[in-house]
């Protein structure tokens, strides 16, 4: 297996799914930065990383930058096109790409991969489709287990 596209959800993934608010609608987000060192080594070793997520928020395309994403889709409402544009774009098949995610509206997503992950915080629906659970919730370190799996498959 070599996994050449890595792509991922936000809220629930990449965060713990809590959306902060300040008093002037000012929206926050807390990312691990051991999920970040995983995301930027994936990068480093050559594999296209994005997110797809349903919301949009400048902090992710701040926390996208930090950590060299390369695509970023936010505010989508059909996460299967954009993917699958996503494949076509770089001439990739869905077996040579990985997605996490944690929600229903991921599972479009999910079904298609050659490996799909989840947080351990995930909903039971997705579990049932993961053939990747990480031992740690979403926002907990999830995204550094998954990003070092596909680092293993890919040099095995």
């Amino acid at each position: 297996m070599s996994i050449k596209l890595a792509a991922f959800d936000v809220d629930g993934v990449m965060t713990d799914g809590s959306i902060t608010y300040d008093e002037n609608g000012v929206e926050y987000k807390t990312f691990n930065s051991k999920d970040g060192h995983g995301l930027a080594e994936l990068s480093r070793e050559g594999i296209i990383t994005a997110i797809i997520t349903g919301r949009s928020s400048s902090v992710v395309e701040r926390r996208a930058k930090d950590v060299n994403i390369k695509e970023v889709y936010q505010g989508v409402k059909n996460k299967a096109a954009v993917f699958d544009e996503l494949l076509a774009k770089y001439n990739l098949t869905p077996a040579e790409a990985a997605y996490m995610g944690d929600d229903i509206p991921d599972i479009c997503i999910l079904e298609k991969v050659e490996l799909a992950g989840c947080p351990s915080d995930a909903v039971e629906e997705v579990k049932e489709i993961a053939n990747f659970e990480s031992s740690k919730k979403g926002g907990c370190g999830a995204v550094r287990e998954f990003c070092d799996c596909i680092l293993r498959l890919n040099r095995n």
